[in-house]
């Protein structure tokens, strides 16, 4: 089984309300154990600020699926929660899950990138992560921690519970 992080959000349709349903998804995965969620954090559109804000969490599961039956299990999530999915990059959406950390491998597939592209500069992951995993190493050898002593908040704000 592997451990596989998972980055959650939305802003659009209740987005706390989408984010407590992608959680009860995620739980009902076959071949897949639940074991975590971070709290949910309020962030600024990192695209057109013609939109509402987002909110962010990072899930943890264990997973004896392959990186992209995994990949299709979460995107039947998306769509089963209203994702349409656009060419506008970092448009507005019910529901994005992407998969930030698949154990400690490196993919680069057509359909695939693992760890995910941005993971090291977005604080509405970092922190989230960082909260399940504190003492995590990414596969690169650099320890969260260290991304994180040098990234800004950026007005991310953890929400109550």
């Amino acid at each position: 089984m592997q451990r596989v992080y998972l980055g959650l959000g939305a802003n659009l349709n209740s987005p706390k309300e989408q984010l407590d349903n992608a959680v009860t998804a995620l739980k009902k995965l076959p071949n897949c154990e639940f074991i975590s969620v971070s709290h949910y954090y309020a962030s600024k559109p990192m695209g057109p600020q013609d939109q509402p804000d987002y909110v962010n969490a990072v899930a943890c599961i264990k997973t004896s699926l392959e990186p992209e039956q995994l990949l299709d299990f979460t995107q039947a999530i998306e769509l089963e929660h209203g994702r349409v999915r656009k060419a506008e990059r970092w448009g507005p959406r019910t529901l994005d899950i992407d998969t930030l950390l698949f154990g400690q491998q490196i993919i680069n597939t057509t359909r695939l990138t693992v760890p995910h592209y941005g993971l090291c500069e977005r604080e509405f992951v970092v922190y989230p992560l960082l909260e399940l995993a504190p003492e995590l190493i990414l596969p690169s050898g650099i320890a969260l921690k260290t991304i994180a002593n040098g990234l800004p908040l950026n007005d991310l704000q953890q929400l109550p519970l």
